[in-house]
Order: C-alpha cells, then sequence, then structure tokens
C-alpha cells in the first residue's frame, strides 16, 4: 500500500514493464505464485506479507492452496482499512501486541479469499458458537496469561479449533472479537489492582499484560471513560465519602461495568 504517493517500476514480465502511478492509499497484489518484476521505485510504501495458513483457514481449509489474482493496481476500502490499521499499528510501536495483528491478518486473508481467489470458496457458515466449557477454557487462559503475549493461535487450539473457525464461534458466542474480549478482561484486571493495592500505574499496566503505560491509558479510557489515576482516585473518593470523610477532586464519577467499544 502507497503511504505517499509516488510511483514504480513494475510488470508480470520483464519485457512488459511500465511505470505505474500510485495515490496515497492505492494497493497492489502479489500472490507468490506469480512472478512479479520490480524496477526503480519512487514511492513510500508498506509491505505486508499473509501466510498461507491463513488464506486455508479462510477457505476453511478445503483449498490448500489458495490462489489469488494478481493486481498491480487496485483500490479495495476493506482491505485499505485492515493495512491501514496494521501501518497505525506500526507507527505507534506496535502496543497491541499479537493478538491483534493476529486478528488483522486472518480479517485480511478472508477478504483476499472473498475478493480475489481464483478459485473462490465459499466459507462455512458456523452455528452455535462455542459452548460453556470451551469459553471457560479461554477465560483461564487469558487470566493465566494476563501478563503475557496473546495469540489468536493460542486461543484457538486450546479449544482444538482452527483460527477462522475458532474466531467465527467466539463472536457468536460472546458478541465480542478475541481482541476485544482479551482487553475487556485486562481493564477489569486493572481495575481490581487500582482498587486494592497501592500500585504505581505502569506497575499495574504491566501485570495486565500492556506494553506501556500509555496504550494501557489509551484503552483504559476508551473502555471506561476515565484515566486510571482517575478511576483510582474517584473510587478512593466513593470509599471516604461512605465513612463520612471530605474528599475534594475534579474527576467524572466512573460508569461500573466498562464497554468493550470498537477496537
Amino acid at each position: 500500500m502507497a503511504l505517499r504517493p509516488g510511483s514504480i517500476e513494475v510488470g508480470l514480465r520483464r519485457s512488459e514493464m511500465r511505470r505505474v502511478g500510485y495515490e496515497a492509499g492505492e494497493m497492489g497484489l502479489c500472490p507468490r505464485q506469480v512472478e512479479l518484476w520490480v524496477g526503480t521505485a519512487d514511492i513510500q510504501r508498506l509491505t505486508l506479507g499473509i501466510s498461507d495458513a491463513v488464506l486455508t483457514a479462510a477457505c476453511d481449509g478445503i483449498d490448500p492452496e489458495v490462489e489469488l489474482r494478481p493486481m498491480i493496481k487496485m483500490v479495495d476500502a476493506r482491505l485499505g482499512a485492515l493495512v491501514a490499521a496494521v501501518n497505525a499499528e506500526r507507527v505507534a510501536g506496535f502496543p497491541s501486541g499479537r493478538l491483534f495483528l493476529d486478528s488483522v491478518e486472518q480479517a485480511l486473508g478472508v477478504a483476499l479469499v472473498d475478493g480475489y481467489a481464483v478459485r473462490h470458496r465459499s466459507v462455512r457458515t458456523y452455528r452455535g458458537g462455542l459452548g460453556p466449557a470451551r469459553l471457560r477454557r479461554i477465560k483461564e487462559l487469558v487470566h493465566a496469561k494476563m501478563e503475557d503475549e496473546l495469540s489468536l493461535h493460542d486461543m484457538a487450539q486450546s479449544v482444538g479449533l482452527s483460527t477462522a473457525h475458532f474466531s467465527q464461534m467466539f463472536r457468536q458466542s460472546t458478541g465480542e472479537s478475541p481482541h476485544q474480549f482479551v482487553l475487556r478482561h485486562r481493564v477489569e484486571r486493572a481495575q481490581e489492582l487500582l482498587r486494592a493495592a497501592e500500585a504505581r500505574v505502569l506497575d499495574v499496566a504491566v501485570a495486565c499484560g500492556f506494553k506501556t503505560q500509555q496504550h494501557f491509558a489509551r484503552v483504559f479510557r476508551r473502555m471506561c471513560g476515565v484515566s486510571p489515576t482517575e478511576y483510582r482516585q474517584d473510587f478512593r473518593c466513593r470509599g471516604a465519602s461512605s465513612a463520612g470523610e471530605t474528599c475534594r477532586h475534579d474527576t467524572p464519577t466512573f460508569a461500573a461495568t466498562p464497554s468493550a467499544g470498537n477496537l
């Protein structure tokens, strides 16, 4: 995807190379089965690789070698939004971790198969979602790895499913994506730590799996409406008020139940 306007010399054959201009956000698709010749370039671009496993999973595993149509230049709002999300994550220093990137890669795989597969295979529709036992195992895994990196593969493997099958059934069962679910549980754990201990906000962020205090504060505010520090102050103030003491601060009142939001 072009990040800035520019041009690149490209062609499916060396004798057919031509200079192609790109506006910011325009993309090209080069499947691994296709030999693409690239010459001189005057363009700032982001190049992403999608694994064969993700493309196969997008076909429900029935096509082990998904063939995509080469596109030297294209505009696709769905793909563009996903690639832009990866670029924003890259610019920020990848604060959201592996699970976020896994989820975006899976969404990219589905979008590529839906729109650009030579032999289109419809993705199977799953019904019923995950059962209580599987959901319980997922919750146990999330809490056990609260401080660690957690991937979509880890979550799917814990209940014996492929990543594509797992994600679809998980959303049917919970109404959330795996990434939203993990963030919600991490923020709920952070609320407990902020209420119960004198730990620094940075220590709480690390204990709940956030790579930086800034990312933790941004997610916490988006889900709770206040910053971690404001939440702690508001909790203390309500405790002091119930004890008949006077508490003075200007932070807003916190709504008890956080929302997963659009993450």
